[in-house]
């Protein structure tokens, strides 16, 4: 009789296991559906001489704060993050003069190369934000690509959620929605 209700016990637990269940997960879309956007590559996408350049934009290449981080193998903040929407790679039409500007900075500076770092906000599994991330370093890849930039001078690396702030609003989360353009010295 013990053994009987060993197992009655057991199978109620187990019962109870699977309708408890576990959280759910948030629904990820089509990985497809984030690459380089609806107008990505096909029709209607803008061709590198249609994308305005730093001379549009007048001053595009100043520093996101005074204060620009040199080192001896890099130099941040001299090049303007490019923002994405959440949970995007797409890159949004504002977003390409700074892209644009990358590209700008590398043609008058041959001896430098680019690390495009891509950042996600703290939603979404380590996992997942790793890569979003890659997506959206490879969509700015490719577009600098598009522009003529040697694939041999452009180098991506995502870090997901690392550095993301998990407190905040909308408007603090979507600073962590970004590539951010390291010069490295050669």
């Amino acid at each position: 009789m013990k053994l009987a209700s060993k197992n009655l016990f057991l199978l109620l637990t187990c019962a109870a296991a699977v309708f408890i269940g576990c959280a759910k997960k948030p629904i990820r879309p089509d990985p497809s559906s984030t690459l380089m956007g609806p107008q990505g590559g096909g029709a209607g996408a803008l061709t590198p001489t249609e994308v305005p350049t730093t001379a549009d934009l007048g001053t595009s290449l100043q520093a996101r704060d005074p204060n620009i981080i040199e080192t001896a193998d890099t130099i941040r903040g001299l090049l303007q993050p490019a923002y994405f929407d959440f949970d995007r790679s797409t890159i949004k039409a504002g977003e390409r003069p700074k892209i644009q500007a990358v590209k700008d900075y590398l043609d008058k500076n041959p001896q430098y190369r680019v690390l495009i770092e891509a950042h996600c906000d703290w939603r979404g599994t380590a996992e997942y934000n790793l890569a979003l991330g890659d997506r959206r370093a490879n969509s700015a890849k490719k577009y600098l690509l598009t522009l003529g930039v040697p694939v041999a001078r452009v180098e991506t690396v995502s870090k997901g959620s690392e550095e993301a702030v998990k407190t905040g609003d909308d408007a603090t989360w979507a600073k962590d929605r970004r590539d951010d353009f390291v010069v490295l010295k050669k």
